[in-house]
């Protein structure tokens, strides 16, 4: 099979030839620019450019260059919108920058991200909403050159195409602009601003999509949106409260996707999210990423067997214990268990649990694929 056959017979809940494999293609299944930079040194493959593209400043994650997705065998391939070249985002001395949502972001000595520091919206009033300076989806800059990328990678019919615009998705976006613990308490004693703030980032959202979706929207695959709903041991809410005052609108995000194109909709949530499981089948979610296997309530087997008729699995190898400490053996084994629970009857990509962080040991990276080259079939 091509990999656009492979992926594609997947996502339809069909086995294919090997199970398909991903690196790359989203800001949540890449590589952080200098673990890619040792897997290079390691692999002894030549850089295709002098300077790798990191294409999510604030995470760190490149675009791996096509030499390298060729040599790990990745069956995905991605095209980026770009960042508006009207909004600066210079480095200050503090090693921090401000994000064109305002968002002041800062990378802590020896750390991996650039995380929010500063919300702009942390004391806003309702009427604030109105004259903050939101960014502008209809920037002509961010979509310059796609459609001949895409057309590139349609016209050999080798490589599926999966698009992450990422973009203003409610409930975590929010939170960068509110605050993490004052946009949960607005969910609750201050719900008129905390929904006008999640409307006017859906709002931006599906403004953005519908551009995209006018240049290269016949063209998509698969489409990746994001809203954390999930830490380590619980949902980070209430099934009551998701459905009350998110579900609605990630419901009318992923209806005006399907109404404009014919993509699969992957929607990326970390953490402990079995709980919503049936709700985001119910709104037309086709694939769950990350499948945070170290996470409470996230058994695999129990996944595929209560929704793997209705949902594909994207992610699935462990990025907290396995791939940074583990020996390459036990790299292999947990491959071949995702295998074994996840892609019979078709619908798992395999890849890692989030983008793989500088402390995975190359030899662990490349163990992973090749075992799903040799196990996979």
């Amino acid at each position: 099979m091509t990999s656009k056959e492979r992926i594609l017979k997947a996502l339809n809940h069909e086995e294919t030839d090997r199970v398909p494999v991903d690196l790359g293609t989203t800001n949540v299944t890449s590589i952080n620019i200098d673990a890619y930079n040792t897997l290079i040194e390691y692999s002894g493959i030549a850089k295709e450019n002098n300077k790798i593209e990191i294409v999510d400043r604030a995470q760190q994650i490149v675009k791996p260059e096509e030499i390298m997705l060729k040599y790990l065998g990745i069956d995905t391939r991605s095209v980026w919108l770009k960042r508006p070249k009207n909004w600066e985002m210079p480095l200050r001395e503090d090693n921090s920058y401000i994000d064109e949502w305002g968002v002041t972001r800062r990378k802590a000595d020896g750390g991996d991200y650039f995380d929010p520091v500063v919300f702009p919206l942390r004391e806003a009033s309702l009427n604030d909403l109105n004259s903050y300076r939101w960014p502008n989806p209809d920037n002509s800059e961010r979509f310059k050159g796609l459609k001949e990328k895409v057309e590139m990678i349609y016209e050999t019919n080798e490589y599926p195409i999966v698009v992450d615009p990422t973009g203003g998705i409610p409930f975590q976006n929010a939170q960068n602009l509110r605050g993490f613990d004052t946009f949960l308490i607005d969910l609750l004693i201050n719900q008129e601003f905390a929904e006008t703030l999640m409307d006017k980032l859906l709002a931006f959202q599906i403004k953005l999509l519908k551009n995209l979706f006018n240049e290269i929207g016949s063209y998509i695959d698969v489409i990746k949106i994001a809203d954390d709903l999930g830490a380590q041991n619980a949902p980070l809410i209430s099934p009551e409260l998701y459905r009350s005052v998110i579900k609605p609108r990630h419901k009318d995000l992923i209806s005006f996707i399907k109404k404009y194109t014919k993509a699969k909709v992957l929607l990326h949530t970390d953490g402990n999210v079995y709980p919503f499981m049936e709700d985001f089948i119910e709104i037309g979610v086709d694939i769950i990423n990350p499948i945070q296997i170290s996470a409470q309530g996230m058994d695999p087997g129990k996944l595929k067997n209560n929704f793997g008729d209705q949902l594909c699995f994207w992610g699935g190898i462990d990025t907290q214990k396995i791939l940074p400490h583990g020996n390459i053996k036990e790299v292999k084994d947990e491959v071949k268990k995702m295998i074994d629970c996840l892609a019979p009857g078709g619908g798992y990509i395999l890849c890692a649990v989030h983008n793989i962080q500088p402390d995975v040991p190359p030899e662990n990276i490349c163990a992973m694929y090749q075992t799903v080259q040799e196990y996979g079939k």
